[in-house]
């Protein structure tokens, strides 16, 4: 990709987001501690800012610097059933739920054939779960604490112990799972 490829890319990505938060640039400015003449050379193009201060702007509009130099996104897009990645793991099929990354956070649909059991891997010191069944039940074993959800039941627990899954019937269960990142260094 050229440069002046690269410059059209940042300034549609900059333009779209501050107006999808419905700010100002001089609010912008404020937020990110930039000048707001920075905000307004980044939307027209001419800019060629450093590292640090997209990564401002990146933070300000709360998104990754790859989205700010990505080719621009359309307002809307479709993903049809099965465009989304999913993996199996015991049996176990593990579906992400949306399209692009939530920094710091998974969000996954569970399908758990009958009898299916699943071993859950601790995730890093200060991470957070919250499974909830859909449908069928699902038994989750948590630091040695069992939870037998039902349909629209939640469970909410530290994911930096050992904890598992499974589905102690012999129909189908249909789980959903967020995973609250622990900031890198948080303890």
């Amino acid at each position: 990709m050229d440069m002046d490829s690269l410059a059209g890319h940042l300034a549609a990505n900059v333009r779209q987001l501050r107006d999808g938060r419905r700010m100002t640039q001089q609010q912008m400015a404020r937020l990110s501690g930039l000048p707001r003449a920075t905000w307004s050379n980044l939307e027209s193009g001419s800019a060629n800012p450093t590292l640090a201060v997209l990564h401002r702007v990146a933070d300000a509009l709360q998104v990754s610097l790859e989205e700010l130099l990505a080719a621009p996104r359309t307002a809307s897009r479709f993903h049809p059933r099965g465009s989304l990645p999913q993996r199996t793991r015991s049996d176990v099929t593990v579906r992400q739920l949306l399209p692009d990354p939530i920094p710091g956070s998974e969000i996954g649909r569970m399908e758990f054939p009958p009898l299916a059991r699943l071993t859950g891997i601790p995730h890093t010191p200060g991470t957070r779960e919250y499974l909830t069944c859909e449908s069928g039940r699902i038994e989750l074993v948590v630091a040695g604490e069992k939870w037998l959800l039902e349909p629209g039941d939640v469970v909410s627990f530290r994911a930096d112990q050992r904890h598992s899954y499974a589905n102690p019937a012999r129909t189908s269960a249909v789980g959903y799972s967020v995973v609250l990142l622990a900031p890198l260094g948080a303890r």
